[in-house]
């Protein structure tokens, strides 16, 4: 067997891998590397040659929508030039929006530590743009003075945690996080002098 071959099966695992992780992750399983291996059809050691702990690969999983959530984030910062509210809501909104329909996004954001360096950076990019955008919309004296970069965190994934205690399909969770946004959003805004 050539060394290509060996690649090709590798990749194939991985990708076999990390696609029963998707499908625990949506379910609602926890991620057990002997669980992923035994519905793979793959050896364990498969699993850990690719995965050293389960929380490497639920970072894996959850890698497409952050790297989304960042790239969403430059594209706000850009924006944040001339539409400064504009561009914060928008990063806010989409940051719920990605916690309400990926399920493996909340346990890699509230990780204190995280398993790759990748989940990190990303992570410090996304927080990064999100304090940036606040910043200018309170230079812009678009948004209440009183509103924090530390406050984000905890209110978006509180409006995320409250969507999902309503519940429903993916489409009516994302018009309740629409409305729910909206609410927050009319509360933050500095109020237009008459």
């Amino acid at each position: 067997m050539t060394s290509t071959q060996l690649r090709k099966d590798a990749a194939r695992n991985w990708d076999r891998i990390v696609a029963i992780a998707r499908e625990l992750v949506d379910e609602g399983t926890a991620l057990q590397l002997n669980d992923v291996a035994r519905r793979a059809g793959l050896g364990v050691g498969t699993v850990y040659r690719h995965f050293a702990t389960p929380e490497a690969l639920l970072e894996t999983v959850a890698a497409p929508c952050l790297e989304g959530l960042a790239e969403h984030g430059r594209g706000a910062l850009a924006l944040a030039d001339t539409e400064p509210l504009r561009a914060l809501e928008g990063f806010l909104a989409r940051v719920v929006e990605a916690q309400v329909t990926d399920a493996a996004l909340a346990p890699v954001a509230a990780a204190a530590v995280d398993a790759l360096p990748r989940t990190a950076e990303l992570k410090r990019s996304l927080t990064t743009a999100g304090t940036e955008l606040l910043d200018r919309a309170h230079a812009a004296a678009a948004i209440r003075a009183d509103l924090t970069a530390t406050d984000l965190v905890p209110l978006m994934c509180g409006i995320a945690h409250a969507v999902n205690l309503h519940g429903g399909d993916t489409a009516s969770r994302l018009r309740t996080a629409h409305r729910y946004l909206t609410t927050f959003f009319e509360g933050t805004r500095t109020p237009a002098r008459p």
